[in-house]
């Protein structure tokens, strides 16, 4: 494998992850790796203005971002997925029992919980939908597919005042 080679680089990215999330869960505070998982292909010229993402830490919206970016991309490579880390991610930013009711869903749909689906979408979103009592509800948005055949599934993520995900639905606890 040589040093420009995809591979070579995904190594390199997942190792920059991993690194962050063992920081992250050190000192207790949000990755910043959304922006990471942003740049999965090599940039093409153009004469578009550059892409940029930011965040704040303790920022609900920037934590769920921070969550689907990485494990998009923990999960995202068909020939060599990221299993320890995707785990990883999940029983940092999942609650436990959250993670347990998780896994008995998969089990019983065949499908990755998170995401909702058993492949791993091209683009998402994370969208604030406002507070709920002790909790704080983000829209997250999927899109799976390219071109002329894409699907978009949303997500209503449910995050409690300690900043674990507690519920993944496909309707708003609205």
């Amino acid at each position: 494998m040589n040093r420009k080679s995809p591979a070579h680089r995904r190594q390199g990215r997942r190792a920059a992850v991993a690194a962050g999330l063992v920081l992250a869960v050190g000192l207790g505070v949000s990755t910043q790796v959304s922006a990471q998982a942003a740049v999965g292909a090599p940039a093409k010229a153009s004469t578009a203005a550059p892409q940029s993402v930011s965040g704040r830490s303790g920022q609900v919206v920037t934590r769920v971002a921070d969550f689907y970016g990485a494990y998009i991309d923990a999960k995202g490579d068909y020939t060599d997925p990221d299993v320890t880390l995707a785990t990883a991610l999940r029983k940092h930013y999942l609650t436990p029992g959250f993670a347990k009711r998780l896994a008995a869903w998969e089990k019983k749909n065949g499908a990755d919980g998170v995401l909702r689906a058993q492949n791993v979408p091209a683009r998402w979103t994370v969208t604030d939908n406002g507070t709920m009592g002790h909790s704080h509800e983000v829209i997250v948005t999927l899109t799976f597919g390219s071109g002329k055949t894409t699907q978009k599934t949303k997500l209503f993520v449910l995050v409690e005042r300690y900043n674990h995900i507690s519920e993944i639905a496909t309707t708003s606890a609205r």
